[in-house]
């Protein structure tokens, strides 16, 4: 599956990025609730091994999954099963990474798996991976003040997130509308990506990446350059969400951005 690939590119990129940050700097929180550059690189590894654990070991990724209900929460567990700080973490996060992506290059696509809330393809999976691995590093690059220069792999966020149009609705229990709509995106290389009716009422066209961080809720849409015309996708970009879970409000207006970079 290509997606491994471009899973394994993205976490070298930000792993590049932290390779020589002193292990006191990850101590420092980000624009994310607060969370610290430990803190990101700790879900991510977490993650990563139970997404491993989906292909390799269900019984214990059931029982890992149980500890998360059982012991206070998500950051408590991982914080206990993933110990390591600084350095030490990032190498073991890039190692388990590789690992990870080896496994699902070479999984069948449409395996079901096991997770948190319902199963999911081998594909999705790994390509929820990238998306985290992407969406978290944002704020990694806008707490350093590092504008990040992407690739077209991100085709599979911006397809994540127009699949997840009904899922927004879902997950905040409203109804779905009966249009969904169009999307036109300039992608890193400068190709064009289209995803529905090119003539429909509603539409958001723009920037690849900026889709990309609406819909992953890294940036507010007022934030961005896109262009959404029509109730239905006014309303949507409002409170995208591509990712699992309970529903989360996007970030206010200019609460996340990329800092100045010190020296």
């Amino acid at each position: 599956m290509e997606q491994a690939a471009d899973f394994l590119a993205e976490t070298e990129a930000l792993a590049g990025l932290l390779a020589t940050m002193p292990d006191a700097a990850f101590d420092e929180a980000t624009q994310f609730k607060g969370w610290t550059v430990n803190d990101v690189i700790r879900h991510l590894h977490f993650w990563n091994r139970a997404a491993g654990l989906q292909l390799t070991d269900e019984a214990e990724l059931v029982r890992l999954l149980g500890a998360i209900a059982g012991k206070g929460g998500m950051r408590a567990v991982e914080r206990e099963v993933v110990p390591q700080a600084g350095q030490a973490l990032r190498a073991a996060w890039m190692k388990t990474a590789g690992e990870i992506a080896a496994l699902y290059r070479t999984a069948d696509p449409k395996a079901r798996l096991k997770w948190a809330g319902p199963d999911m393809s081998a594909r999705s999976s790994i390509t929820a991976r990238l998306m985290e691995t992407w969406a978290h590093g944002q704020e990694v690059y806008d707490h350093l003040g590092v504008a990040r220069v992407d690739g077209d792999r991100i085709r599979n966020i911006a397809h994540l997130g127009v699949s997840t149009f009904g899922w927004t609705y879902q997950v905040r229990r409203m109804e779905l509308p009966p249009v969904v709509p169009h999307v036109r995106l300039t992608a890193p290389s400068g190709a064009v990506w289209t995803w529905g009716e090119d003539r429909a009422v509603n539409s958001v066209t723009g920037s690849a990446t900026e889709f990309c961080q609406v819909v992953t809720q890294v940036r507010n849409v007022a934030d961005t350059s896109l262009v959404v015309r029509g109730p239905v996708a006014i309303e949507w970009m409002g409170m995208a969400q591509c990712f699992a879970g309970a529903a989360e409000p996007p970030p206010a207006p200019g609460t996340r951005y990329r800092k100045a970079r010190v020296g």
